[in-house]
Protein backbone atom coordinates (compact mmCIF):
# COMPACT_ATOMS: atom_id res chain seq x y z
CA UNK A 1 0.00 0.00 0.00
CA UNK A 2 1.31 3.28 -1.26
CA UNK A 3 1.46 6.09 1.43
CA UNK A 4 0.15 9.39 0.43
CA UNK A 5 0.75 12.19 2.61
CA UNK A 6 -2.11 14.66 3.30
CA UNK A 7 -2.03 18.31 4.67
CA UNK A 8 -3.75 19.03 7.91
CA UNK A 9 -6.90 20.47 5.87
CA UNK A 10 -9.58 19.16 5.97
CA UNK A 11 -13.64 19.53 6.07
CA UNK A 12 -15.40 18.15 9.08
CA UNK A 13 -19.20 17.23 8.59
CA UNK A 14 -21.10 16.45 11.90
CA UNK A 15 -24.59 15.49 10.98
CA UNK A 16 -27.88 15.01 12.61
CA UNK A 17 -30.61 12.30 10.57
CA UNK A 18 -33.73 11.75 11.78
CA UNK A 19 -36.84 10.47 10.23
CA UNK A 20 -35.32 6.48 9.77
CA UNK A 21 -37.01 3.60 10.05
CA UNK A 22 -36.18 2.14 13.34
CA UNK A 23 -34.80 -1.12 11.21
CA UNK A 24 -32.33 0.68 9.19
CA UNK A 25 -30.57 1.72 12.64
CA UNK A 26 -30.03 -1.85 13.99
CA UNK A 27 -28.10 -3.64 11.47
CA UNK A 28 -24.49 -3.53 12.20
CA UNK A 29 -23.10 -5.34 9.08
CA UNK A 30 -25.56 -3.38 6.85
CA UNK A 31 -24.62 0.00 8.47
CA UNK A 32 -20.53 -1.00 8.19
CA UNK A 33 -21.32 -1.59 4.74
CA UNK A 34 -23.09 1.43 4.07
CA UNK A 35 -20.02 3.92 5.49
CA UNK A 36 -17.50 1.41 3.48
CA UNK A 37 -19.54 2.41 0.66
CA UNK A 38 -19.49 5.55 1.60
CA UNK A 39 -16.11 6.01 2.53
CA UNK A 40 -15.08 4.53 -0.84
CA UNK A 41 -17.41 6.36 -2.88
CA UNK A 42 -15.72 10.10 -1.63
CA UNK A 43 -12.22 8.70 -2.27
CA UNK A 44 -11.39 8.06 1.14
CA UNK A 45 -9.18 4.45 1.69
CA UNK A 46 -10.53 3.03 4.41
CA UNK A 47 -8.23 1.41 7.16
CA UNK A 48 -9.94 -0.18 9.71
CA UNK A 49 -13.44 -0.61 11.36
CA UNK A 50 -15.26 -1.23 14.06
CA UNK A 51 -18.98 -1.44 14.89
CA UNK A 52 -20.80 -2.30 17.65
CA UNK A 53 -24.43 -3.32 18.83
CA UNK A 54 -26.00 -2.55 21.91
CA UNK A 55 -28.44 -5.75 21.71
CA UNK A 56 -31.57 -6.72 19.82
CA UNK A 57 -33.72 -4.06 19.02
CA UNK A 58 -30.89 -1.44 20.13
CA UNK A 59 -28.51 0.85 18.25
CA UNK A 60 -25.66 0.74 17.24
CA UNK A 61 -22.36 2.43 17.12
CA UNK A 62 -19.64 2.39 14.68
CA UNK A 63 -16.23 4.11 13.40
CA UNK A 64 -13.97 3.41 10.10
CA UNK A 65 -10.58 4.86 10.19
CA UNK A 66 -9.31 6.14 6.97
CA UNK A 67 -6.24 7.41 5.68
CA UNK A 68 -7.55 10.81 5.16
CA UNK A 69 -9.40 10.38 9.10
CA UNK A 70 -12.60 8.88 10.14
CA UNK A 71 -16.46 8.28 9.27
CA UNK A 72 -18.20 7.83 12.52
CA UNK A 73 -22.25 6.80 12.79
CA UNK A 74 -24.22 6.48 16.42
CA UNK A 75 -27.73 5.06 16.13
CA UNK A 76 -31.16 5.69 18.47
CA UNK A 77 -33.58 3.46 16.63
CA UNK A 78 -36.08 4.26 19.77
CA UNK A 79 -35.91 7.71 18.44
CA UNK A 80 -35.33 7.62 14.54
CA UNK A 81 -32.42 9.08 14.83
CA UNK A 82 -28.87 8.65 13.58
CA UNK A 83 -25.37 10.72 14.68
CA UNK A 84 -23.04 10.67 11.81
CA UNK A 85 -19.52 12.09 12.13
CA UNK A 86 -17.65 12.38 8.93
CA UNK A 87 -13.60 14.01 8.40
CA UNK A 88 -11.65 13.96 5.24
CA UNK A 89 -8.41 15.70 4.33
CA UNK A 90 -6.64 15.56 1.30
CA UNK A 91 -8.63 15.06 -1.92
CA UNK A 92 -11.73 13.02 -0.74
CA UNK A 93 -15.16 14.47 -0.88
CA UNK A 94 -17.18 13.95 2.60
CA UNK A 95 -20.15 15.23 1.25
CA UNK A 96 -20.50 13.24 -1.33
CA UNK A 97 -19.96 10.16 1.70
CA UNK A 98 -22.98 12.01 3.63
CA UNK A 99 -25.20 12.10 0.60
CA UNK A 100 -24.57 8.33 0.46
CA UNK A 101 -25.61 7.95 3.86
CA UNK A 102 -28.53 10.01 4.01
CA UNK A 103 -29.93 8.40 0.54
CA UNK A 104 -29.84 4.61 1.51
CA UNK A 105 -31.01 5.69 5.19
CA UNK A 106 -33.63 7.73 3.89
CA UNK A 107 -33.41 10.75 6.41
CA UNK A 108 -36.78 12.84 6.61
CA UNK A 109 -34.55 15.35 8.18
CA UNK A 110 -30.56 16.45 8.19
CA UNK A 111 -28.91 19.10 10.40
CA UNK A 112 -25.49 20.21 8.99
CA UNK A 113 -22.66 21.54 10.67
CA UNK A 114 -19.49 21.90 8.56
CA UNK A 115 -16.25 22.71 9.97
CA UNK A 116 -12.67 23.64 8.31
CA UNK A 117 -10.24 21.67 10.11
CA UNK A 118 -6.37 23.05 9.82
CA UNK A 119 -3.60 24.74 11.73
CA UNK A 120 -4.00 28.64 12.17
CA UNK A 121 -1.55 29.61 9.82
CA UNK A 122 -2.92 27.52 6.63
CA UNK A 123 -4.62 28.58 3.54
CA UNK A 124 -8.03 28.10 2.76
CA UNK A 125 -8.74 24.29 0.80
CA UNK A 126 -9.58 24.68 -2.66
Amino acid sequence: MASIAHLPLGTHLLADLSGILAERLRDCDALERLLREAAVAAGAQVLHGHFHSFGPGQGITGVLLLAESHISIHTWPECNFAAVDIFMCGAAQPQRALDIVKDALQATQCQLQSVRRAPPSSPSPN
